[in-house]
């Protein structure tokens, strides 16, 4: 093989790969339609042009999400002023009990930059296949539930797309990097 061959061959390789390079970057991520705690529609496009961290949860969770909600408040004091340049999200995967005036009720314990979304289950169930989130309905005695769902933040650039999750229970110093180097600081 000349040099003319193995230089040709290089660059199909590389063009054969910028599929997969895009395919990896767009699976995570993706158009929704929901309404915010104030029952405002929400979509993909209201989070473009800044940074993002989006958590899905419910209101009624015992532990994950309101240690989450409580660490977001720590991280984006941290950050200062910058934190306005970042949106923070909070989607609900319980729907059927997480109305906007229940989204808003419960947002108010925490950092007033947290939006909360929902819709219908349909809606919800979307997002939630686009973001790659895992959850269930976990049916408890009485006929009550909880729901099993991931832990994870997904952190996502300007135009909306995936850049790294933040771990559940990472101490802040992960995080915080991770959402420094986000926000270019």
């Amino acid at each position: 093989m000349n040099r003319r061959q193995l230089i040709a061959g290089i660059a199909l390789f590389g063009a054969a790969l910028a599929p997969v390079r895009a395919l990896a970057a767009a699976a995570i991520g993706g158009p929704f339609r929901l309404v915010d705690q104030f029952g405002h529609p929400v979509s993909e496009r209201d989070l473009l042009g800044r940074p993002s961290a989006i958590f899905f949860g419910y209101t009624l969770c015992p532990e994950v999400c309101p240690t989450t909600l409580v660490s977001f408040g720590r991280w984006l004091k941290k950050l200062g002023p910058a934190a306005n340049r970042l949106n923070v999200v909070f989607v609900s995967i319980d729907p059927g009990r997480d109305t906007p005036r229940q989204m808003r009720d419960y947002l108010t314990s925490f950092d007033q930059r947290i939006r909360g979304f929902t819709g219908s289950p349909a809606e919800v169930d979307r997002m939630a296949k686009a973001y790659r989130v895992y959850y269930r309905k976990v049916p408890l005695p009485g006929g009550s539930y909880a729901m099993d769902h991931s832990a994870a933040v997904y952190l996502m650039d300007a135009a909306g797309r995936f850049v790294e999750p933040i771990g559940y229970g990472e101490t802040d110093d992960m995080p915080m990097a991770s959402l420094r180097r986000l926000m270019g600081r």
